[in-house]
C-alpha cells in the first residue's frame, strides 16, 4: 500500500511536537501544504500578497487581527485571510490549527523578522 493511502491522524501528528509557532508539514495536495502548528501569544502582523490563507482551528481559540476588526475561531471553524490582506494571530491559550497554503508560503509573509520559519515535514 502507498503511503498516500495512509490516512492522517492529526491527533497523532499534534502529540509529536511541542514548539509554539513552528509549522509542520503533514501532507502535500497539489502544489499546496497542509500543515499543523500549536500557537500561544501574539505573532506579527504581516501580508501575504500572493495567497490567500486558511485557518481552521483544532483546539483552543484563535484570533485573527484584522486592522478593520478581529475574527474569533473556534475550534471546528476555520477562516480564510485574503490575499493582500494585513493579519496577525492571536492565541490566549494554547491552540491547535490546520494551515492550508501554497508550497514554499513563508510564515512571516512580508514582514519578515526572528519568527520566521520554514516548515518542517512531520512524519
Amino acid at each position: 500500500m502507498s503511503e498516500s493511502a495512509v490516512p492522517v491522524n492529526l491527533a497523532d501528528k499534534l502529540a509529536q511536537f511541542s514548539e509554539l509557532w513552528s509549522q509542520k508539514k503533514v501532507a502535500v495536495l497539489n502544489d499546496y501544504e497542509v500543515k499543523l502548528a500549536k500557537l500561544k501569544g501574539e505573532f506579527v502582523w504581516h501580508t501575504h500578497e500572493d495567497t490567500d490563507e486558511l485557518f481552521l482551528v483544532i483546539s483552543g481559540r484563535l484570533t485573527i487581527q484584522l486592522r478593520d476588526g478581529d475574527v474569533v475561531v473556534e475550534p471546528g471553524e476555520l477562516f480564510v485571510v485574503p490575499r493582500g490582506v494585513e493579519h496577525c494571530p492571536l492565541a490566549g491559550e494554547e491552540t491547535a490549527i490546520l494551515l492550508f497554503e501554497p508550497a514554499g508560503t513563508i510564515n512571516t509573509g512580508d514582514a519578515g523578522g526572528p519568527m520566521t520559519k520554514a516548515a518542517e515535514i512531520l512524519s
